[in-house]
């Protein structure tokens, strides 16, 4: 992880440690490191979630690229995917997306796509990092008929609805479902691709106003959806983040389908098409064990990536594979996109349902899923960098994952989202693993002087 950039590029609560000054900078050195390597002016194209700072940020973003001579092509309120796949068809050099994904309206972060719609490399990031913080390079400001140019792009929503649409070629006419859009980019879209499909959709939480993004809603808040479409008799749920890059769905029964079992369900499909390349699906260490058994059973090879899809994205460009995707609902059709995008994600499991003739409870039933706990431990950036070489924490780990051998596993990690220490303990006791899971935790706080 490095100084600016975590797993999932730049973030912080906006004005304080994202503001416009930094904001500005990381525009410029991205500016020129892309300006090097495609040895011309770059052209960058900008999206934004709703929240409250994107607008001021998209000036400053915009303010950044043109000062030193990039084009922009503001694209306003899209999901995250969208800024991926309109680079590309725009012709830009690169993208920024201004979004902290799920966390809180108060968060803001910069995500920044190459010329491909990949996010950038490792050495990429290190070289805007050595600009804005090692000053290993001046900025290199332009005047005059040298400066950046900005146009706004209206057509950027219909272009990517249209793309997503034509992935699907299953009318999903006489299905009734409710969609959670976060208050967040998905509501800028959402309502417009449903509507092409045929389904009979209703929706809650897309009255984004500035400050209301995953607020008890959306992916990470999903229980007011798994009781509505219970309530309501949906055949399914699909619940977006803030940018809808990632999904999860909710059954008929009001039970909710992770990325995991969305993705057993995919590589299943497409096994059966003759579509999954390499018979393989492309998976990160967090994936539940109960993946690995359906996967087993099923014919299918995994590849194991770290946690952020990025290194599922980098994993599949290096093999081949054409799905794969995380537990919390990043789920990545290499055939229709580079990056993982939730609406994508859930049109495609209504196609399944729907060619199949199938509950989503009868689909979900392909994988059993284990008891999984997850602990988490405020944590500040020198705890990330101690817990591991810690002997106390080393040896009450190597204890518990002695204690549930091969019926279970034990993970811990330092987000790169969140001021956070992550402890997972996944096994067949769900009240045995809870405990397990909060000894951990307590280790590491008493360990490490935490109150």
């Amino acid at each position: 992880m490095g100084r600016i950039f975590g797993t999932d590029g730049v973030r912080g609560i906006a004005n304080t440690e994202l503001n416009c000054n930094l904001a500005m900078d990381v525009a410029r050195a991205a500016a020129m490191v892309v300006a090097n390597a495609a040895h011309r002016k770059p052209v960058f194209v900008i999206g934004m979630d709703t929240r409250l700072s994107s607008p001021m940020l998209e000036a400053a973003v915009t303010a950044g690229l043109c000062s030193v001579g990039a084009d922009v092509i503001q694209l306003g309120v899209v999901p995250t995917p969208a800024v991926a796949y309109l680079v590309k068809q725009l012709g830009a050099d690169a993208g920024i997306m201004l979004s902290a994904s799920h966390n809180p309206f108060e968060f803001n972060g910069l995500k920044i796509f190459n010329g491909e719609g990949y996010k950038l490399s490792d050495e990429m990031e290190f070289a805007i990092e050595e600009i804005v913080l090692d000053h290993v390079l001046p900025f290199d400001l332009k005047w005059n008929e040298k400066l950046g140019t900005v146009r706004v792009e209206h057509s950027a929503v219909e272009k990517y609805i249209e793309h997503i649409a034509s992935t699907v070629q299953t009318d999903l006419g006489g299905m009734k479902i409710l969609v959670d859009c976060a208050n967040g980019s998905a509501s800028a879209t959402a309502p417009k691709l449903f509507e092409r499909l045929g389904a009979k959709v209703d929706f809650i939480a897309c009255e984004p106003d500035g400050t209301n993004i995953n607020n008890g809603c959306g992916s990470t808040h999903i229980d007011k959806l798994c009781e509505k479409v219970k309530a309501g008799g949906y055949d399914a749920g699909l619940a977006f983040d803030g940018d809808a890059d990632r999904c999860l769905a909710v059954d008929e029964n009001g039970e909710i389908i992770d990325g995991d079992r969305m993705i057993a369900i995919f590589a299943k499909d497409l096994k059966q098409k003759g579509r999954l390349a390499g018979n393989k699906a492309v998976v990160t260490v967090m994936s539940n064990i109960g993946f690995f058994k359906f996967a087993r059973e099923n014919g299918i090879e995994t590849e194991i990536t770290k946690v952020g899809d990025r290194y599922v994205l980098e994993n599949m460009l290096k093999t081949g594979n054409r799905i794969g995707g995380e537990q919390s609902g990043h789920v990545i059709f290499f055939d229709y996109m580079p990056t993982g995008d939730g609406e994508l994600s859930g049109i495609q499991l209504l196609a399944i349902m729907k060619e199949q003739g199938k509950k989503l409870s009868e689909l979900a039933a392909v994988m059993q899923v284990f008891p999984q706990v997850m602990v988490n431990v405020r944590a500040d950036k020198k705890m990330k960098q101690q817990w591991e070489t810690d002997e106390g924490v080393r040896m009450v780990l190597e204890k518990y994952k002695k204690h549930l051998g091969e019926s279970g596993r034990i993970l811990v990690r330092a987000s790169g989202t969140e001021p956070l220490i992550r402890v997972m303990v996944e096994g067949q006791n769900r009240d045995e693993i809870e405990c397990i899971a909060q000894e951990i935790a307590q280790t590491i706080k008493e360990r490490l002087q935490v109150s």
